[in-house]
């Protein structure tokens, strides 16, 4: 199997200098570095990420940073990606929580996507620069290399409630995600402005605190079935709550949407068959839109301004038309 010593023999060069023209360090000559990169590439001696690059000194990797494997969204969003960056001759790397930044330098990899409300601006701002170009998909930032793709959230939430409204129902509560994330906070707002442009209060006892997990969901509706009124209808920030609400209510012989009408937000695979109004959000194409405009960036094509996905209101059976 060929290996370093063999590459640095052929080459007639020490083994620092192999490993420096590979770590795309600056300190070895031009005909030296070509000389080196020619018999790796006859040798087929990739020994990282950055091997279809070799040639070019550049790693033509991205990464992909995740963080929650117990939403199914996640996988459509990586398929999306994977055929962009298949398409266009770059390779992938998935990669979770505190283990991305390593990845994150352009010896490894050209630039990144990331979702992981984990990872700190302040990390991001630090490594995003003219030759590392940064994607993020959960929140919108000012800085001349990170470009934000995020879901238009509040439009179709707003006009999910009003829905709910114009079908008769008057009372809310609602199951909300981490309160940190910029998805949460505008679906809560998007919430309380179309309640206020009907004149119906809102409570902040009917407010609960989930984590976007059903177990979440599960918990906030048995806590509000412990009140003696429950709203018309429960709503939301995500279908997986949502669907563990629906759970709850039924394991306690409360109707949905008869007793209590329920809302999410996501469109999840599960969601259909619950019969779960709710908002699809098309996750291939906001994978494949990032990996799109990541490669650009990489590639010199500059677009730093955000771009804001639009979502579309699915009403199914659990908030259907409410009956007295």
């Amino acid at each position: 199997m060929t290996g370093i010593k063999e590459i640095a023999k052929q080459a007639g060069v020490s083994v620092s200098t192999v490993s420096n023209v590979l770590n795309n360090k600056k300190n070895v000559g031009e005909e030296t570095r070509e000389r080196i990169l020619k018999i790796c590439e006859e040798l087929s001696y990739y020994p990282n990420m950055a091997g279809r690059g070799l040639k070019s000194g550049k790693p033509n990797t991205i990464l992909f940073n995740f963080s929650d494997f117990d939403r199914s969204f996640y996988l459509k969003i990586i398929n999306g990606i994977s055929d962009y960056v298949n398409d266009n001759d770059f390779d992938l790397i998935i990669c979770t929580d505190k283990s991305c930044e390593k990845y994150m330098n352009n010896s490894l990899t050209s630039g990144s996507i990331i979702l992981d409300k984990k990872m700190q601006d302040e990390v991001l701002n630090r490594i995003a620069g003219e030759n590392y170009p940064i994607v993020v998909l959960d929140r919108i930032m000012k800085n001349p290399w990170i470009k934000s793709v995020v879901v238009n959230n509040y439009e179709p939430m707003y006009q999910l409630i009003q829905g709910v409204i114009d079908r008769g129902y008057r009372s809310f509560g609602f199951v909300g995600g981490p309160e940190e994330t910029a998805d949460n906070k505008e679906r809560y707002r998007a919430f309380r402005d179309a309640l206020k442009a009907n004149n119906i209060e809102f409570q902040q006892k009917s407010y609960f605190a989930g984590n976007y997990r059903e177990k979440s969901g599960y918990t906030a509706a048995k806590i509000l079935m412990l009140s003696r009124e429950l709203p018309d209808c429960l709503v939301c920030a995500n279908d997986n709550m949502a669907i563990g609400a629906m759970k709850a209510f039924r394991d306690n012989g409360l109707r949905v949407p008869k007793d209590i009408a329920v809302t999410g937000f996501d469109n999840c695979d599960l969601a259909e068959a619950m019969g779960l109004t709710t908002v699809s959000i098309p996750n291939y194409e906001r994978g494949y839109i990032a990996a799109r405009y990541l490669i650009e960036n990489i590639r010199g094509q500059k677009n730093v301004e955000t771009f804001k996905i639009e979502a579309r209101i699915i009403f199914r059976e659990s908030a259907g038309i409410k009956k007295d």
